[in-house]
Protein backbone atom coordinates (compact mmCIF):
# COMPACT_ATOMS: atom_id res chain seq x y z
CA UNK A 1 0.00 0.00 0.00
CA UNK A 2 2.80 2.42 0.97
CA UNK A 3 4.72 1.61 -2.22
CA UNK A 4 1.60 2.15 -4.35
CA UNK A 5 1.05 5.55 -2.73
CA UNK A 6 4.69 6.51 -3.33
CA UNK A 7 4.39 5.45 -6.96
CA UNK A 8 1.22 7.54 -7.39
CA UNK A 9 2.88 10.59 -5.79
CA UNK A 10 5.96 10.21 -8.01
CA UNK A 11 3.75 9.92 -11.09
CA UNK A 12 1.83 13.05 -10.09
CA UNK A 13 5.08 14.99 -9.56
CA UNK A 14 6.36 13.91 -12.97
CA UNK A 15 3.10 14.98 -14.60
CA UNK A 16 3.22 18.36 -12.84
CA UNK A 17 6.81 18.82 -14.03
CA UNK A 18 5.90 17.95 -17.63
CA UNK A 19 2.82 20.17 -17.55
CA UNK A 20 4.78 23.09 -16.10
CA UNK A 21 7.38 22.86 -18.86
CA UNK A 22 4.77 22.44 -21.61
CA UNK A 23 2.82 25.44 -20.28
CA UNK A 24 6.07 27.43 -20.18
CA UNK A 25 6.83 26.48 -23.78
CA UNK A 26 3.35 27.61 -24.85
CA UNK A 27 3.84 30.92 -23.07
CA UNK A 28 7.30 31.46 -24.57
CA UNK A 29 6.41 30.46 -28.13
CA UNK A 30 2.71 31.30 -28.35
CA UNK A 31 2.63 34.58 -26.49
CA UNK A 32 0.13 33.34 -23.87
CA UNK A 33 0.37 35.52 -20.77
CA UNK A 34 -2.35 33.91 -18.68
CA UNK A 35 -1.02 31.08 -16.49
CA UNK A 36 -4.39 29.37 -16.12
CA UNK A 37 -4.96 29.34 -19.87
CA UNK A 38 -1.44 28.00 -20.47
CA UNK A 39 -1.76 25.14 -17.96
CA UNK A 40 -5.18 24.08 -19.30
CA UNK A 41 -3.90 24.11 -22.88
CA UNK A 42 -0.81 22.12 -21.82
CA UNK A 43 -2.99 19.59 -19.98
CA UNK A 44 -5.16 19.17 -23.07
CA UNK A 45 -2.10 18.63 -25.28
CA UNK A 46 -0.56 16.08 -22.93
CA UNK A 47 -3.87 14.39 -22.11
CA UNK A 48 -3.61 15.00 -18.35
CA UNK A 49 -7.02 15.82 -16.91
CA UNK A 50 -6.66 15.29 -13.16
CA UNK A 51 -6.44 18.44 -11.05
CA UNK A 52 -3.63 17.02 -8.91
CA UNK A 53 -1.31 17.13 -11.94
CA UNK A 54 -1.89 20.84 -12.58
CA UNK A 55 1.23 22.81 -11.60
CA UNK A 56 1.14 25.98 -9.52
CA UNK A 57 1.69 29.27 -11.32
CA UNK A 58 5.11 29.67 -9.66
CA UNK A 59 6.19 26.29 -11.05
CA UNK A 60 5.26 27.46 -14.55
CA UNK A 61 7.05 30.78 -14.00
CA UNK A 62 10.24 28.94 -12.94
CA UNK A 63 9.97 26.65 -15.98
CA UNK A 64 9.43 29.68 -18.24
CA UNK A 65 12.55 31.36 -16.89
CA UNK A 66 14.54 28.16 -17.52
CA UNK A 67 13.11 27.78 -21.06
CA UNK A 68 14.05 31.34 -21.96
CA UNK A 69 17.58 30.87 -20.63
CA UNK A 70 18.09 27.62 -22.54
CA UNK A 71 16.35 28.26 -25.85
CA UNK A 72 16.11 32.01 -26.38
CA UNK A 73 19.67 33.16 -26.91
CA UNK A 74 18.90 36.88 -27.04
CA UNK A 75 16.65 36.81 -23.98
CA UNK A 76 19.25 38.15 -21.52
CA UNK A 77 20.15 41.09 -23.77
CA UNK A 78 16.49 41.89 -24.49
CA UNK A 79 15.62 41.71 -20.80
CA UNK A 80 18.48 44.01 -19.84
CA UNK A 81 17.38 46.54 -22.49
CA UNK A 82 13.87 46.50 -21.03
CA UNK A 83 15.16 46.91 -17.50
CA UNK A 84 17.34 49.83 -18.53
CA UNK A 85 14.32 51.45 -20.21
CA UNK A 86 12.29 50.72 -17.07
CA UNK A 87 14.92 52.52 -14.98
CA UNK A 88 14.61 55.63 -17.13
CA UNK A 89 10.83 55.44 -16.78
CA UNK A 90 11.04 55.07 -12.99
CA UNK A 91 13.18 58.20 -12.85
CA UNK A 92 10.78 60.04 -15.17
CA UNK A 93 7.78 59.16 -12.96
CA UNK A 94 9.68 59.64 -9.69
CA UNK A 95 7.12 62.12 -8.33
CA UNK A 96 4.64 59.22 -8.18
CA UNK A 97 7.00 56.91 -6.22
CA UNK A 98 7.06 54.63 -9.27
CA UNK A 99 7.85 50.93 -8.90
CA UNK A 100 8.67 48.30 -11.53
CA UNK A 101 6.52 45.16 -11.35
CA UNK A 102 5.73 42.11 -13.45
CA UNK A 103 7.68 40.05 -15.99
CA UNK A 104 10.38 42.67 -16.69
CA UNK A 105 11.29 42.58 -13.00
CA UNK A 106 10.93 38.83 -12.43
CA UNK A 107 12.83 37.97 -15.63
CA UNK A 108 10.13 36.26 -17.70
CA UNK A 109 9.38 39.13 -20.12
CA UNK A 110 9.41 38.44 -23.85
CA UNK A 111 9.37 40.68 -26.92
CA UNK A 112 5.63 41.30 -26.52
CA UNK A 113 5.66 42.12 -22.82
CA UNK A 114 5.03 45.75 -21.83
CA UNK A 115 7.09 47.32 -19.06
CA UNK A 116 4.76 47.41 -16.06
CA UNK A 117 5.01 50.27 -13.57
CA UNK A 118 2.89 51.09 -10.55
CA UNK A 119 2.42 54.78 -9.72
CA UNK A 120 0.98 55.97 -6.40
CA UNK A 121 -1.25 59.03 -6.00
CA UNK A 122 -4.47 59.91 -4.21
CA UNK A 123 -5.30 62.21 -7.13
CA UNK A 124 -6.13 59.82 -10.01
CA UNK A 125 -6.04 62.73 -12.49
CA UNK A 126 -2.48 63.71 -11.53
CA UNK A 127 -0.96 61.06 -13.81
CA UNK A 128 -3.28 62.08 -16.64
CA UNK A 129 -2.17 65.70 -16.33
CA UNK A 130 1.48 64.68 -16.13
CA UNK A 131 1.22 62.62 -19.33
CA UNK A 132 -0.59 65.48 -21.10
CA UNK A 133 2.02 68.02 -20.03
CA UNK A 134 4.81 65.73 -21.23
CA UNK A 135 3.07 65.29 -24.60
CA UNK A 136 2.75 61.52 -24.18
CA UNK A 137 -0.35 60.08 -25.91
CA UNK A 138 -1.70 57.24 -23.79
CA UNK A 139 -4.60 54.85 -23.96
CA UNK A 140 -6.82 54.50 -20.91
CA UNK A 141 -7.78 51.12 -19.44
CA UNK A 142 -8.56 49.74 -16.00
CA UNK A 143 -7.40 46.72 -14.02
CA UNK A 144 -8.88 44.86 -11.08
CA UNK A 145 -6.38 44.28 -8.28
CA UNK A 146 -6.54 42.98 -4.74
CA UNK A 147 -4.85 45.43 -2.37
CA UNK A 148 -5.01 42.84 0.42
CA UNK A 149 -7.15 39.88 1.49
CA UNK A 150 -10.14 42.12 2.20
CA UNK A 151 -9.92 44.94 -0.36
CA UNK A 152 -9.95 44.94 -4.13
CA UNK A 153 -10.95 47.39 -6.81
CA UNK A 154 -10.62 48.64 -10.37
CA UNK A 155 -7.69 51.01 -10.90
CA UNK A 156 -6.70 53.25 -13.85
CA UNK A 157 -4.16 51.91 -16.32
CA UNK A 158 -2.37 53.96 -18.98
CA UNK A 159 -0.72 52.35 -22.03
CA UNK A 160 1.82 54.13 -24.20
CA UNK A 161 4.92 53.48 -26.30
CA UNK A 162 8.40 54.97 -25.93
CA UNK A 163 11.80 53.87 -27.23
CA UNK A 164 9.90 51.32 -29.38
CA UNK A 165 8.73 49.59 -26.20
CA UNK A 166 5.30 49.32 -24.62
CA UNK A 167 4.66 50.72 -21.14
CA UNK A 168 1.77 50.00 -18.81
CA UNK A 169 1.14 52.33 -15.86
CA UNK A 170 -1.22 51.25 -13.08
CA UNK A 171 -2.26 54.13 -10.80
CA UNK A 172 -2.85 53.10 -7.18
CA UNK A 173 -3.74 55.06 -4.02
CA UNK A 174 -0.77 56.27 -1.97
CA UNK A 175 -1.58 53.83 0.84
CA UNK A 176 -0.72 50.93 -1.52
CA UNK A 177 2.93 52.04 -1.39
CA UNK A 178 3.16 50.58 2.13
CA UNK A 179 2.28 47.08 0.97
CA UNK A 180 2.24 45.84 -2.60
CA UNK A 181 -1.04 44.57 -4.08
CA UNK A 182 -1.45 40.82 -4.20
CA UNK A 183 -0.01 38.99 -7.19
CA UNK A 184 -2.30 37.17 -9.57
CA UNK A 185 0.40 34.50 -9.84
CA UNK A 186 0.50 33.25 -6.26
CA UNK A 187 -1.68 35.57 -4.15
CA UNK A 188 1.31 37.02 -2.29
CA UNK A 189 2.34 40.70 -2.29
CA UNK A 190 3.81 41.56 -5.70
CA UNK A 191 7.54 41.86 -6.11
CA UNK A 192 8.36 45.45 -7.01
CA UNK A 193 11.47 47.59 -7.36
CA UNK A 194 12.21 51.27 -6.95
CA UNK A 195 14.69 53.06 -9.21
CA UNK A 196 17.53 52.51 -6.71
CA UNK A 197 16.67 48.82 -6.31
CA UNK A 198 16.52 48.29 -10.07
CA UNK A 199 19.80 50.15 -10.52
CA UNK A 200 21.41 47.80 -7.98
CA UNK A 201 19.96 44.76 -9.78
CA UNK A 202 21.48 45.95 -13.07
CA UNK A 203 24.88 46.43 -11.42
CA UNK A 204 24.74 42.94 -9.86
CA UNK A 205 23.78 41.43 -13.23
CA UNK A 206 26.67 43.21 -14.93
CA UNK A 207 29.14 41.93 -12.33
CA UNK A 208 27.74 38.39 -12.67
CA UNK A 209 28.15 38.65 -16.45
CA UNK A 210 31.80 39.67 -16.12
CA UNK A 211 32.42 36.81 -13.66
CA UNK A 212 30.78 34.30 -16.02
CA UNK A 213 32.81 35.57 -18.98
CA UNK A 214 36.01 35.35 -16.94
CA UNK A 215 35.23 31.80 -15.82
CA UNK A 216 34.49 30.74 -19.41
CA UNK A 217 37.83 32.10 -20.66
CA UNK A 218 39.88 30.41 -17.92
Amino acid sequence: MHRARQHAETRTRERRHRLAHEAARLMAEGGIRDFHQAKLKAADRLGFHDDASLPRNREIEDALREYQRLFLGSHADDLRARREAALRALEFFARFDARLVGPVLDGTADARTPIGLQLYSDDPDAVTRFLDEAGIPAESRSRRLRLDRAREGDFPVWLFSAEELGFELTVLPAVALRQAPLSGVDGRPMKRASASQLRQLLVEEEIAGYDAAGTASD
